[in-house]
């Protein structure tokens, strides 16, 4: 069971997107999605949301991002990857974002707004030129066709949010259980990795049999902020809780 952890760059101001990347890395996390700020972060919860504020209260955005990640590449191993919306990717410039990407060493890209056809048609040959894989997501709603092409779209993960809601909620095992048999019986070619909702190791656990991987994001971030001061050493401490 691989374990992707979410946070939001610039939300903690005395330590950098890359120093928190090389924590988590250190202390077992299989990979990273780094959460570019948006002031309308649509599918996000209030944890998420607030954290989209201070990061650009704090003056985060996508330039000073691919600064803090310079030396991405040579000083972490396991994959990075960018989630974000798309219009701040589009004011930035679509190419000028994908070279940039590329050129520091993140690997993939979540961006939820941006329609699957629209991707298909006119971006899917410019991230594939930049090695950027890209990452579709599907809800409890999505049928097995709809699945099918998402699934056969995407060429890093299959992104599959756990409920109809926003992140930051409650996982419900056995209300949710037969969406997780269908994704365990689904025959995805990418891996499958389930997020919203998770915030401790059972609930990892309980994922495991159904899917390749569990993504925790705002329990991540609600520990940072609880030790904003101390966030590089309070780390440690929330990782050792899911790995044990």
């Amino acid at each position: 069971m691989k374990l992707n952890i979410f946070f939001t760059a610039g939300f903690i101001e005395n330590a950098t997107t890359l120093e928190i990347i090389q924590a988590l890395e250190e202390n077992g996390a299989d990979l990273i999605e780094v959460g570019m700020p948006y002031s309308d972060p649509v599918v996000d919860g209030p944890v998420i949301q607030k954290a989209n504020q201070i990061a650009i209260n704090n003056g985060m955005n996508i330039s000073k991002l691919f600064k803090e990640l310079e030396g991405l590449k040579t000083k972490v191993k396991i994959p990075v990857i960018l989630m974000g919306y798309l219009n701040p990717v589009m004011q930035y410039g679509i190419e000028e974002f994908c070279e940039d990407a590329e050129n520091v060493g993140v690997q993939g890209v979540i961006i939820p707004d941006l329609p699957p056809h629209a991707y298909e048609k006119d971006y899917k040959q410019l991230f594939e030129e930049h090695k950027l894989n890209f990452s579709f997501i599907i809800t409890p709603q999505t049928d097995n066709q709809r699945m099918k092409y998402l699934d056969e779209l995407s060429n890093g993960f299959v992104y599959a949010v756990s409920t109809n809601s926003v992140t930051g909620n409650t996982l419900q095992h056995q209300e949710q259980e037969a969406y997780f048999t269908r994704l365990k019986e689904f025959k995805f070619k990418n891996e499958c990795y389930v997020g919203f909702g998770i915030r401790e190791k059972k609930d990892l656990d309980y994922l495991s049999q159904f899917v390749d991987g569990g993504i925790i994001g705002s329990a991540f971030m609600r520990h940072l902020a609880q030790n904003k001061d101390s966030a590089l050493n309070a780390i440690p401490r929330f990782m050792k809780v899911l790995k044990d």
